[in-house]
């Protein structure tokens, strides 16, 4: 049987984000999210969790988004504490790669912290995928024993679980059967990504990524897509715990 991994990214940074991935897996096709553990709605999305334990949850590794969990960090926060932009990233960067792991390896860890077992990881923003970084990242998924988002070059996935392929675009991906199709042509399993939401003032005022998440959880809700996905012949909705 192939396996449809559909996951939430952003777990843990709003109320309203919290709110839209529990409804996409409730009430739509939603089957994974990854949680963000330094964000203010951490804690509230772990009991939203353990609430609705049929959604795997995995770690959403954070370095350009809020502060760090760990203090005393010095290359990858500004002088206000928070983390570097995106933008500082996307050129010609120097980070001190220890930092990233320790900040990391505190991430994972508060996940468990949490009570929740993670079933994968992957980061926000795709930065586990950027020139050095990538490799703090396979070390920590090998050492904590967790699989992986497939978006990385594929020399770094040796010896780490991960899916055939990674669609980032959830309409595309499922806007028909013919799609889904030629998606499992070469592959046994496959994760699309999605961003899910309600739109809260924290989203509003922080993110530049808004109203897509309201259209993806329409999509993901909607009866349609509902019927088209869940009928699907040798297809089965799963997690990252499945592979």
């Amino acid at each position: 049987m192939k396996k449809l991994i559909i996951n939430a990214d952003d777990f843990g940074y709003s109320r309203g984000i919290n709110y839209g991935i529990i409804d996409a897996h409730n009430l739509g096709i939603l089957t994974s999210a990854t949680i963000m553990a330094n964000m203010p709605g951490a804690e509230h999305a772990a009991g939203l969790a353990k609430a609705y334990p049929g959604l795997g949850v995995g770690v959403h590794l954070v370095l350009t988004c809020g502060r760090p969990i760990l203090p005393g960090h010095r290359t990858i926060v500004d002088v206000k504490g928070d983390f570097r932009r995106l933008s500082f990233y996307q050129g010609a960067f120097t980070v001190d790669l220890e930092e990233v792991y320790d900040e990391w390896q505190a991430q994972i860890e508060t996940v468990y912290e949490l009570g929740l077992k993670p079933t994968h990881m992957d980061s926000h923003h795709h930065i586990n995928s950027y020139a050095g970084i990538t490799e703090v990242f396979v070390k920590l998924a090998k050492e904590f024993g967790l699989p992986v988002r497939n978006n990385m070059e594929h020399a770094s996935l040796k010896q780490i679980k991960t899916t055939d392929r990674f669609e980032p675009v959830l309409e595309t991906a499922l806007q028909d059967e013919q799609a889904v199709s030629r998606l499992f042509n070469d592959c046994e399993s496959i994760e699309v990504m999605t961003h899910p939401a309600y739109l809260d003032k924290a989203l509003l005022a922080n993110s530049s990524f808004t109203y897509p998440r309201a259209d993806e959880l329409e999509f993901l809700i909607d009866s349609e897509t509902v019927e088209r996905v869940r009928s699907l012949q040798d297809v089965r909705l799963s997690t990252f715990g499945d592979l």
